[in-house]
């Protein structure tokens, strides 16, 4: 299945730790190998046993970019409010200056890739629920397997110090032989049964809609997108293998993604891009207002038609498509997208959904538009500060990486970022379910109360607690 010789990687790994005893510091060291083909929710369930709570799995809609990683080599982090996204690029770009990098392929997503996110707003009072999580948190992983385009790539990143010898490349090929001996053995998850369901303050909730309507008719706001939690508990431990293994089936349309940290695991399928870069090429995703299911291909099509109808939904759509426009047009030379919005289905809810393509400027940074992007008018509001700031103030739930941008980052400046909505966090024998929607000035807080409830119901499903 995998062809490495053993030879050419004690060689490179010498070279890596002689180079790091020369400079006195840390040298990264990373080879990349194609490789036959392997289930990715395989090669995530056999890190279980070496690597858990270091583990991350993403999935785009299309199938096109899969990306396993086990083990962290290096973690990006901090807690700081102001220049965040700038703050990992620099330190990002830093660790990978005089590393060694043995890629003979062009693909993305293949050689140092960190894979992390940002929290929704660091400046929200923190709690418990996102205490393993710091508001700014990437890893590089030891081991990642990438399917890109139908080819299958492993690449191992290595930290060499000063301090290693001969053998650091005894305890590499231990891994890796590990890694694929265990991807042949049967792991049986035990499946957890839901002993409670706890709303957090539905009243409360409620009650913050009205007010926030009565603020956006008499103030200068335009829409506050307002969220709320549900919190599961089990009587035993939660499997975020079979979880992750449910949303690979149910909600294959999506962007699946976990993400350990510390033991905890954020986990969902979102519909939702917030950006995508490959070269000069930007890709982005305007989607807001929503509607169920039909029962019957003829109650599917009515309902699609009356949200590609309903005043209310375009114009929150529209806020949306207008931000998300002129945040791309500051680093693109060209931004195109269509008139109209059209729908996109998933399982559970159909969504007015406008794709937007970019031409960005050569030296455009991937996280630099997610900073510019995050929050859309979906996520936070419109205006964008004044609505974090009305969150900020009214919101009981910390949301820590909810609704914020989550993704990835290759060596060579491409990657890219969904808006992890659809999602849940994931903490022993407990797990939190977070849904929101926007609230505008003719809005209906019961309305937006069950509009919240259909969003619970992919992670509900996945988790075992519908």
């Amino acid at each position: 299945m995998v062809t490495i010789q053993e030879t050419e990687l004690k060689e490179r790994v010498f070279l890596a730790v002689k180079r790091a005893k020369e400079l006195g510091r840390p040298v990264l060291f990373c080879e990349v190998h194609k490789i036959d083909m392997i289930n990715p929710i395989s090669f995530f369930n056999c890190g279980k046993n070496r690597f858990l709570g270091e583990r991350f799995f993403w999935k785009d809609p299309s199938d096109e970019n899969v990306l396993v990683g086990l083990g962290i080599s290096k973690q990006i982090q901090s807690d700081q409010v102001t220049d965040r996204f700038f703050h990992v690029e620099k330190e990002w770009k830093n660790f990978l200056t005089d590393s060694l990098i043995f890629n003979p392929y062009k693909e993305m997503g293949i050689g140092p890739v960190m894979f992390g996110g940002f929290s929704f707003d660091p400046s929200k009072e923190k709690t418990n629920l996102w205490s393993k999580f710091a508001d700014s948190l990437f890893h590089l992983p030891k081991y990642m397997l990438s399917i890109m385009k139908g080819q299958t790539f492993l690449t191992t990143n290595i930290v060499c110090t000063p301090n290693d010898d001969d053998s650091l490349f005894n305890k590499i090929m231990e891994e890796r032989n590990e890694i694929f001996t265990s991807l042949h053995n049967r792991n049986d998850s035990k499946r957890a049964n839901l002993v409670e369901t706890l709303e957090i303050l539905p009243e409360n909730w409620v009650k913050t809609v009205e007010e926030v309507v009565k603020d956006l008719k008499a103030g200068p706001l335009k829409k506050v997108v307002l969220a709320r939690e549900l919190r599961l508990l089990f009587d035993d431990i939660i499997e975020t293998d079979a979880v992750l293994s449910h949303l690979f089936k149910q909600q294959h349309d999506s962007f699946i993604f976990a993400f350990e940290s510390n033991g905890d695991c954020f986990i969902g399928a979102s519909p939702e891009r917030l950006v995508k870069k490959r070269g000069e090429n930007v890709f982005s995703t305007c989607l807001a207002g929503s509607i169920p299911r039909g029962e019957t291909e003829r109650e599917d099509k009515i309902l699609g038609e009356q949200l590609l109808n309903d005043q209310k939904n375009l114009i929150e759509h529209g806020f949306v498509v207008e931000m998300i426009k002129e945040a791309l047009e500051e680093s693109c030379q060209e931004v195109i997208l269509p008139a109209k919005p059209q729908l996109m289905k998933i399982r559970d809810i159909q969504h007015l959904y406008t794709p937007v393509i970019g031409k960005c400027h050569q030296d455009t940074s991937l996280l630099l538009l997610v900073e510019r992007l995050h929050p859309t008018p979906a996520l936070g509001g419109l205006p964008k500060i004044g609505a974090v700031e009305k969150i900020r103030q009214v919101e009981d739930l910390d949301r820590g990486f909810y609704a914020a941008p989550l993704g990835w980052v290759d060596y060579n400046g491409d990657g890219e970022f969904a808006v992890s909505i659809r999602s849940g966090l994931i903490q022993g024998k407990e797990a939190s379910l977070f849904a929101g929607c926007g609230v505008v000035a003719d809005s209906d807080a019961e309305s937006e109360y069950l509009e919240t409830g259909l969003k619970f119901r992919p992670m509900l499903r996945a988790i075992g607690g519908e």
